[in-house]
């Protein structure tokens, strides 16, 4: 497996806004590039047997207008879909989210790229009134998903030769959440986060994706 520190500088992450039906929403995006066509990679985001292998199994009624729930308890709708370059869903999580609806999306984007590679791109929107913002900042949903795409790129590179759950157990997948959280914070700060409020919600989601580990 590559350097942690190679796949960390492997994409680019930023913040923006956006609006949901909730309201004003803050976004987590993530951008990289994959050694892959953007067949293959469509196939990797939407065909259940490959999700399952590097994000989580999935069941549910998977076309436009269907609902879906991940092994993990994530659920929602499939609001837009024009394969193979973007797919919109509701994302919903956690005790009470569907009390909540409207106040979560994710969409991923895909273009070709230079010697049949791939543009991938992940924007999870999510309502300003959320609770988990005021004490993680973006890497709430930003580590995760980090996680989540590194091991993508080892499933598209090799399907059979990687295990994200021992990996992020494991010290290098310790070291990627730590600094991943520390990316996010400097994508906070770049979209103009108080400094006091980044250097706290580093610290926590650093506590909580590195328990027991150094809190940067």
């Amino acid at each position: 497996m590559k350097d942690v520190l190679d796949e960390l500088a492997a994409a680019r992450r930023t913040m923006g806004t956006a609006t949901l039906p909730a309201g004003d929403a803050y976004t987590i995006e993530l951008q990289r590039t994959y050694d892959a066509s953007v067949d293959d990679v469509w196939n990797a985001v939407t065909d259940p047997d490959r999700l399952g292998r590097w994000l989580k199994p999935v069941t549910g009624d998977l076309r436009l207008g269907g609902s879906f729930e991940l092994d993990g308890g994530e659920h929602g709708e499939i609001l837009a879909c024009d394969p193979p370059r973007r797919l919109r869903v509701s994302w919903l999580f956690g005790p009470g989210a569907d009390e909540w609806p409207g106040t979560s999306e994710l969409e991923v984007r895909l273009s070709p790229g230079p010697a049949g590679h791939t543009e991938f791109e992940l924007v999870h929107a999510v309502a300003v009134g959320e609770p988990m913002f005021p004490t993680y900042g973006p890497g709430s949903g930003g580590v995760g998903w980090d996680l989540r795409l590194l091991t993508l790129a080892q499933f598209l590179a090799d399907s059979d030769a990687f295990d994200h759950e021992e990996f992020e157990t494991s010290p290098a997948g310790r070291e990627f959440a730590g600094r991943s959280a520390v990316a996010w914070g400097e994508a906070h700060l770049a979209a103009g986060g108080d400094p006091d409020h980044v250097a706290a919600a580093v610290k926590a989601t650093t506590a909580f994706y590195v328990p027991g580990g150094n809190e940067r």
